[in-house]
């Protein structure tokens, strides 16, 4: 079943030095880019992380030093990245918890603005964890009766994840719907306010933190009965993105 969109659709896939958001680095992107009308279009692009790739990471997807030596860092591709991206919704595997937002990170590194608020984001790996409880390669063999060929190489991934997705509305055609806001919230485990998941909405639609001592507690309230937990925040090891969210909150309400 081809998948009925109301704006372009990326699929999307990272491989990276390691999967501290904070501090690792994009070595390649994969993209499928589904218009509103013509064909798809196919990018990758391996990414110079201006950091040493370590050993364990290369063995998982084939990429060293020596390969992205000469290539562009993410700050030199970054605008005519946001470009291409621009008004389109967002997929990938395990894309909501890692993915997104490492790719989020990297933009804001590179001073580009991007606004994500607007996208509707589908996690393959979601449906297939709440219908199956698998992998990607056991999702590909289950669902395209195919071996995942090249598995953790960017392209490889991003296109099993497309054909995957498109499966995956074929077989659950009675649970699942062919729309992209269904997808997008059928996909989504928590209500994050940032990506990394780290300040969650509550049952009133009240932004929570979502770890750590104050677990469940408003953010606002937390600030206001103990300000030293912002800066301890602040000069902590935690995405930029989560930290701008909470900045945002803060000042929204009249912290000081």
């Amino acid at each position: 079943m081809e998948i009925a969109i109301k704006n372009p659709l990326i699929f999307f896939d990272l491989e990276t030095t390691g999967t501290n958001i904070a501090k690792d680095r994009i070595v390649e992107i994969s993209m499928i880019k589904l218009p509103l009308k013509g064909e798809k279009i196919v990018k990758t692009r391996r990414i110079n992380p201006e950091m040493h790739i370590p050993e364990e990471a290369t063995a998982v997807h084939h990429i060293s030093d020596e390969d992205v030596k000469n290539e562009p860092t993410f700050r030199e591709i970054a605008k005519s990245l946001a470009a291409f991206m621009e008004g389109c919704d967002i997929a990938g595997f395990n894309s909501n918890k890692f993915d997104v937002p490492m790719l989020a990170e990297e933009f804001i590194r590179a001073g580009v603005d991007v606004d994500f608020s607007s996208r509707k984001f589908i996690d393959v790996q979601t449906i297939f964890h709440k219908m199956e409880q698998r992998t990607l390669s056991a999702a590909y063999r289950f669902y395209c009766d195919k071996d995942l060929e090249q598995a953790h190489s960017a392209a490889a991934d991003t296109m099993a994840t497309y054909e995957v997705l498109k499966a995956q509305l074929d077989r659950y055609s009675d649970v699942l719907e062919n729309d992209v806001d269904f997808l997008s919230k059928f996909s989504t485990q928590n209500r994050n306010v940032d990506f990394a998941g780290r300040i969650v909405y509550n049952d009133k639609g009240e932004e929570v933190f979502n770890f750590g001592k104050h677990k469940g507690v408003s953010v606002e309230e937390v600030f206001r009965k103990e300000p030293t937990y912002y800066s301890w925040i602040m000069n902590g090891d935690f995405p930029e993105y989560t930290k701008r969210v909470i900045t945002k909150i803060k000042l929204r309400g009249g912290v000081k």
